[in-house]
């Protein structure tokens, strides 16, 4: 975002700001840990940033922006849980980001060079991370940031069109984390601890597939919808629908299938210890 501000200027200020505020506590997060005090308030300051940068404050509806900022920020920390493998997370976001790219050309929502410059900057990470030993890591910096942009570009595009269903293109991320919640609370765990229950990190800890044929399945599969998405000619509303419900079923019962290896790693854990 910096190269794009160089080139191009900043041609959106309140969330070119948003975003280096953002980038700087979770780069000191990444060094020194930051309270979540902190940065949870960093979080919905530079959400607040990006409502004002998109024209839709509007104090009369506070407990909307409330309701956004709680969905937005959960949205973004979701994208940083889902980043424990080598590849997922640039993998996933070309899938995003790629998508939005031809979205834009049909349907201008944004200036196309902030869009390609975010897939240069991924691409130019995934040469490092997505392969089998990573030269580097996103850390929280590399992730929430990502996450920040596409959310930023995303918004962009539902408030343009009004169609709120352009959020499948997250709909494959969202699905295992809100499932995963869903299972950890059954579980009566609490949801701060940290844990390997995603379907990726039973992929690719107890089922032992490698992490770039792990990020590479998530890849696809993410791709394969928003195609669905942008080229399909049918209802858009009960495509989605569809779609959330077969990667529903599919979670159900490879958890029910593959769960019990989790299990008996953590009874090997207990064991040891």
């Amino acid at each position: 975002m910096v190269v794009y501000a160089l080139f191009y200027g900043v041609s959106y200020p309140w969330f070119f700001v948003a975003l280096m505020a953002l980038s700087l506590v979770s780069f000191v997060d990444d060094i020194r840990s930051v309270p979540n005090s902190v940065r949870l308030i960093v979080q919905f300051l530079a959400m607040f940033m990006v409502f004002w940068q998109w024209g839709i404050v509007d104090w009369q509806s506070w407990w909307i922006i409330i309701i956004a900022l709680i969905f937005c920020t959960g949205v973004i920390n979701a994208y940083n849980f889902m980043d424990g493998i080598n590849g997922i997370t640039g993998g996933y976001s070309l899938a995003v980001l790629i998508p939005l790219l031809i979205i834009n050309h049909s349907i201008p929502f944004i200036d196309t060079s902030i869009i390609i410059v975010s897939i240069i900057s991924v691409i130019v990470f995934c040469l490092f991370n997505f392969r089998k030993k990573a030269k580097c890591f996103a850390g929280d910096v590399g992730s929430i940031s990502i996450a920040f942009i596409i959310i930023f570009l995303l918004g962009k595009l539902i408030i343009q069109t009004g169609n709120l269903w352009y959020i499948m293109l997250l709909a494959l991320y969202g699905v295992d984390t809100v499932l995963t919640i869903v299972h950890r609370i059954m579980l009566h765990e609490s949801l701060g601890q940290a844990h390997r229950k995603h379907a990726y990190q039973l992929m690719a800890n107890e089922l032992h597939i490698p992490h770039v044929v792990v990020s590479s399945i998530y890849m696809v599969i993410q791709f394969a919808i928003a195609a669905g998405l942008i080229w399909l000619p049918v209802n858009k509303w009960l495509y989605s629908l569809v779609v959330l419900l077969l990667l529903c079923v599919a979670y159900i019962l490879f958890k029910k299938k593959y769960y019990h290896l989790h299990e008996e790693y953590l009874k090997s854990k207990e064991n040891v210890n």
